[in-house]
């Protein structure tokens, strides 16, 4: 059996000491971005993942944004100065990938397709971690390393007016990428009993 896409799945990893050591220009990132969102499944083809992709001060504006947004309800210094150490790790990345959901097409779906209505809001879910699933792989399959946050919906206020964001569009996550400046540590596995059936 062919495995090369089972490679890749175990090159994707958590990468959180990322860097700026970047070989592609921001315009191929853009494009690889785009092509394996367009290309991943949603449900009825409703193509309910939206993206916005931010490099340079864009990018560092979301960083300081999360770090505003946490200190209102991190009081304490010494738990923030931790946090900050956190947030300033993105922040050194290269860029950020924002992952939204288009709700107006939910609800257009939900209201045009009553039979499956409860499940058009589960199956969005499903198509932003096909998704976010689809660029963190591509991106390890280029050698970039990433990780996958979820400030939600702490920072929407903030992004929405600081992106320009539309109001249908509801923020589910934000993947930093960048270099990879330290691999990913050791990583443990549920036994396979624990998680596999197999019916013959």
């Amino acid at each position: 059996m062919k495995t090369e896409f089972l490679k890749l799945a175990k090159q994707r990893r958590s990468i959180y000491a990322l860097g700026r050591n970047v070989s592609f220009s921001q315009d191929e990132l853009v494009d690889l971005i785009k092509a394996n969102i367009k290309q991943g499944p949603s449900s009825f083809n409703n193509q309910t993942t939206r993206a916005i992709i931010l490099f340079g001060e864009s990018h560092e504006k979301l960083w300081d944004i999360v770090a505003a947004s946490l200190r209102k309800v991190v009081k304490d210094d010494a738990a923030f100065a931790k946090t900050q150490g956190k947030i300033n790790g993105f922040k050194a990345a290269f860029g950020t990938v924002l992952f939204f959901t288009e709700t107006q097409t939910v609800k257009e779906f939900e209201e045009n397709f009553p039979l499956y209505a409860d499940n058009f809001q589960d199956w969005s879910e499903q198509s932003q971690g096909n998704a976010q699933y689809a660029v963190w792989t591509s991106l390890a399959e280029n050698g970039l390393g990433a990780n996958l946050q979820h400030y939600n919906p702490l920072i929407d206020d903030a992004v929405r007016a600081a992106f320009d964001v539309p109001a249908s569009w509801r923020l589910r996550a934000e993947m930093d990428f960048g270099s990879i400046e330290a691999p990913a540590g050791d990583k443990d596995y549920l036994d396979d009993s624990e998680r596999f059936r197999v019916f013959k």
